[in-house]
């Protein structure tokens, strides 16, 4: 899908041509749509194409005519009915007269631009603009962390009256994306100092880019110490359980096993002559309380 941005009269507008000046939004475009843009500005359709690959690394790169900066957003990923968190590329492109973003999906690093919830933004302001996206994007992970923090709380307590494997599932999971985090921004961090080389970039602006960004790395850091150190603890005290589990099974079987012990001993193929109580009439129930006895000392 391609969408066209331009700020006019301190007021966002969405477009229906391209305009010097002017936003391209590409969300998950397909190959048609890339070929057009690549086209009309003049960019190497793999450019637009990389990403597309939820593999593909933050970087910088330069060309005579444009400049792709990639770096990795937080996403909310869909599985078996519940939100996880992971990451995914997110490409900002500036040529001389436009700018242009290209993401698999929508993301509300984007969204709060499109719908006018950005102070002091112009479309026509590229520098500027990069500078903002990156400051949205810290932000957005910030505000991930503190969701996922949240959710960690909740699973906690389950466990604690709980004490399944499904809780430690999810606090798993959580863990993944914390490690997703962590990896995406390290990554972003490095195309930050890149960007703090260049002399025309706003120093003042990008130190506070930096500054979210290494929030978030902290944090990130935080939690997933918290979250490890809390699945070790439960795993333990699920591990102990099971255990009492397994002893009182088998102290149940040896209880179990006496009455048919017995009542194989004293079975009818064996000769009533010189078994205990064969000639008194009270024989079985005498038997019988023998064995209840030895069966409650037992237990």
């Amino acid at each position: 899908m391609i969408r066209i941005f331009k700020t006019e009269d301190g007021a966002m507008h969405e477009k229906e041509e391209m305009e010097p000046g002017s936003w391209i939004a590409l969300t998950n475009p397909t190959a048609s749509e890339i070929l057009e843009i690549a086209d009309a500005c003049q960019i190497d359709p793999d450019h637009l194409k990389a990403p597309l690959d939820e593999e593909e690394r933050s970087r910088i790169e330069a060309e005579d005519e444009y400049t792709l900066i990639l770096v990795d957003i937080p996403s909310i990923e869909e599985r078996n009915g519940k939100d996880w968190f992971v990451t995914i590329p997110m490409a900002i492109i500036t040529t001389k007269d436009m700018l242009i973003t290209v993401c698999l999906e929508e993301t509300p690093v984007l969204t709060a631009f499109m719908d006018g919830r950005v102070r002091d933004f112009h479309t026509f302001m590229k520098t500027r603009f990069i500078l903002q996206i990156l400051y949205k994007n810290a932000t957005q992970y910030l505000q991930y962390l503190r969701i996922i923090d949240k959710k960690s709380e909740v699973i906690e307590n389950k466990l604690h009256q709980s004490q399944k494997n499904e809780e430690l599932i999810e606090l798993l999971e959580l863990q993944k994306s914390l490690v997703y985090f962590t990896t995406s921004l390290r990554s972003n961090e490095v195309v930050l100092e890149k960007l703090l080389r260049i002399d025309k970039i706003n120093k003042y602006l990008l130190e506070d880019v930096i500054v979210e960004n290494k929030q978030a790395m902290e944090m990130t850091s935080i939690y997933n110490g918290i979250l490890s150190g809390t699945m070790d603890t439960f795993a333990s005290v699920i591990s102990n359980n099971l255990n009492i589990v397994m002893k009182f099974l088998a102290t149940v079987t040896i209880v179990m096993s006496i009455p048919t012990m017995i009542a194989s001993f004293y079975g009818m193929n064996v000769r009533a002559s010189g078994m205990p109580f064969a000639e008194s009439p009270y024989g079985f129930g005498i038997v019988l309380f023998f064995t209840l006895l030895l069966t409650l000392i037992v237990a």
